[in-house]
């Protein structure tokens, strides 16, 4: 069964990076993915999805190949190309699997000025590797909403929304006046 993740970020690059981080994470069998849309809100107040697939155009594409096929049998593959190219096109669009557009949408119309928010579905995690890779997050998103478990959320919460501690750095100066101290008693 997949789940539902949605973390909003304070700039648009982030979220881009993010779900083009996931994507490679799936390409290294870490997750699978089954919808990855990244939501933005621009000045204007426009809302925007930016789906990981272009379902018209998959659609436009499948069909004119099936298209060109059933022509060739008829003998006329540039009319089955166009009558496939449309009929796959017109499907690809009125298909929507996933996440709900409109959930999205209105989440997105939430979403302070310049901010973005990445929708993500996801079926299989392995979760020590997926975190491990999210650390370079830590501290610039917030979980919005979820669908996994609340322990999961509250580790996935704490490694997004808490900032990284600065290592301490030893004092520049305090060796050196330590040096002088002795030198000088």
């Amino acid at each position: 069964m997949s789940k539902l993740i949605a973390v909003i970020f304070d700039d648009h690059a982030t979220a881009f990076d993010l779900r083009a981080d996931l994507v490679r994470m799936q390409a290294d069998h870490l997750l699978s993915i089954d919808d990855a849309v990244v939501v933005t809100r621009n000045a204007d107040g426009k809302v925007k999805l930016h789906q990981a697939l272009n379902l018209t155009a998959a659609g436009a594409f499948t069909g004119g190949m099936w298209g060109t096929l059933v022509g060739m049998m008829f003998l006329n593959p540039l009319l089955g190309l166009a009558i496939g190219a449309g009929t796959g096109a017109l499907s690809g669009k009125l298909s929507d699997y996933g996440i709900d557009d409109e959930f999205m949408k209105k989440i997105g119309e939430d979403l302070k000025e310049d901010n973005a928010a990445v929708f993500v579905l996801v079926r299989d995690v392995t979760q020590d590797r997926v975190m491990e890779r999210l650390e370079k997050y830590a501290g610039k998103g917030k979980v919005h909403t979820s669908s996994i478990s609340r322990e999961d959320e509250e580790k996935l919460r704490a490694l997004l929304e808490t900032e990284p501690e600065a290592e301490a750095e030893p004092a520049a100066d305090a060796e050196p006046k330590a040096e002088a101290e002795t030198k000088a008693g």
